[in-house]
């Protein structure tokens, strides 16, 4: 039945296939003391992929690389791998030491088709070679500014530096020790502009003394100039200023022939057998009991009666110390209680006048002309009338008496009846205005 199975999910399945190749072991032979470089070609692991759907197309697969100790997720430490682009080649670098020599270390290389998804490993036999001539006693570090490491491990270019390093130094044997980017130095990682690189430390090591030009610069003058972050004049810089930049203040000077090893002291380890102290003797079974009823009280009721007389002060602040306003009355000025009196008054009076108003229109909004000819009627109060008395809205009551007036149609001599309501004002009735109404 499992059988029946497997062969269902393999029909049933997507077509997603992810292919793992391995290749041959590749075997390598570095020296201890001296730098080791091997580059990943990414033309070397084309050929296990498949090529473009369209023929004529040229590959250029996006390819990464995974490097790895046999059976650990990490590389050893002294090999280091760098890779700027799934389009560039990898690199392999470091500097085997001489612990390392006669132990094989082989490393898994998983390259990756980051178009496909597919994947080819093989694995690189590192056996590093031990010899007399290395490490060499004399070492000298050099920083140079406007290199990355990528560029630095190229052959050519590395071979250039060598050439003008012997120049300077005129040793019988001179070789790359190791390769550091500036970086791996707690370097900053430099701006996009300017094309600003990140720089490297190149540590070469020769046979004889280093020379007067490299002595230069534990001159008191130039440490001087270096303190004050100044460039130190050295004679052969020019050798190297054409191609590369040499911070000559970062410069590292080592004869390791001088050079005391220390050695950390460590206890001598022991057998790891505990030493015989004699047999187990349990406590006493005759203990004497302890009361915890005073510990109680000390955990408990201190803090509830402090609690309590913090609530019976703020209970009494915010009860029984409260100001009335019979208080605050005797406090106050007699002239603001009276302004005070006066504004609620006021206001009071106010609020009673706006709820008895009327809804009807004042009389002096309404129209007011001669019924015959049309002519506008003068002011509702002569000049002479007194109006102090007055006030500024005028109330209109007693509107149930109407008075009726003739109005002349345009036809002729038919009249028709147009009505006047009899209005109030303060309780005088307004029959002046409709006497002069008449009288027109």
């Amino acid at each position: 039945m499992d059988s029946v199975g497997v062969l269902l999910w393999l029909i049933l399945a997507p077509v997603v296939t992810i292919v793992s190749r391995s290749h041959a072991d590749r075997n390598v032979y570095p020296s201890a003391g001296v730098l080791f470089v091997h580059v990943l070609e990414r033309e070397y692991f084309k050929g296990e992929f498949p090529p473009y759907p369209k023929p004529g197309d040229t590959s250029n697969d996006p390819i990464t690389f995974n490097t790895n100790l046999k059976g650990y997720p990490d590389r050893p430490g002294w090999l280091r791998y760098i890779q700027r682009t799934p389009h560039s080649d990898g690199v392999l670098y470091g500097s085997p030491t001489a612990e390392h020599v006669g132990k094989p270390t082989i490393i898994e290389i998983t390259a990756y088709n980051r178009r496909t998804f597919e994947t080819a490993r093989h694995n690189l036999v590192i056996n590093i070679m031990g010899t007399e001539e290395f490490p060499l006693p004399y070492q000298a570090e050099f920083y140079i500014k406007n290199m990355n490491v990528e560029e630095m491990l190229a052959s050519e270019v590395l071979g250039d530096f060598l050439g003008a390093v012997k120049n300077v130094w005129q040793p019988e044997r001179l070789n790359a020790i190791n390769i550091t980017s500036a970086l791996d130095r707690g370097g900053r990682v430099p701006l996009p502009i300017n094309n600003l690189k990140e720089g490297v430390y190149v540590m070469v090591g020769a046979d004889v003394q280093f020379s007067s030009c490299l002595r230069e610069v534990e001159t008191p003058q130039n440490q001087l100039r270096c303190s004050q972050e100044m460039e130190p004049v050295i004679s052969c810089d020019k050798k190297f200023r054409a191609q590369f930049h040499i911070d000559w203040c970062k410069i590292s000077l080592v004869d390791i022939t001088k050079v005391v090893p220390v050695h950390n002291s460590r206890p001598d380890p022991g057998t790891g057998v505990l030493p015989d102290i004699g047999e187990y003797n349990p406590p006493s079974e005759s203990l004497k009991s302890r009361d915890y009823f005073t510990d109680f009280l000390v955990t408990l009721a201190v803090p509830s009666a402090v609690a309590l007389v913090l609530f019976v002060i703020l209970g009494y602040s915010m009860c029984c110390r409260r100001e009335g306003v019979e208080k605050r009355n005797m406090q106050t000025p007699d002239i603001q209680l009276v302004h005070h009196s006066s504004i609620q008054k006021s206001t009071k009076e106010l609020r009673s006048m706006s709820k008895n108003r009327e809804i009807s229109w004042p009389l002096s909004t309404l129209p007011v002309f001669n019924p015959v000819s049309g002519e506008v009627v003068p002011p509702i109060h002569p000049d002479n009338y007194e109006t102090t008395s007055m006030p500024l809205m005028q109330t209109q009551t007693n509107l149930q008496n109407q008075i009726q007036i003739p109005q002349q149609q345009p036809s002729g001599g038919n009249y028709c009846m147009s009505t006047f309501r009899r209005l109030e004002v303060n309780g005088i009735p307004e029959e002046r205005k409709v006497a002069e109404a008449l009288n027109l």
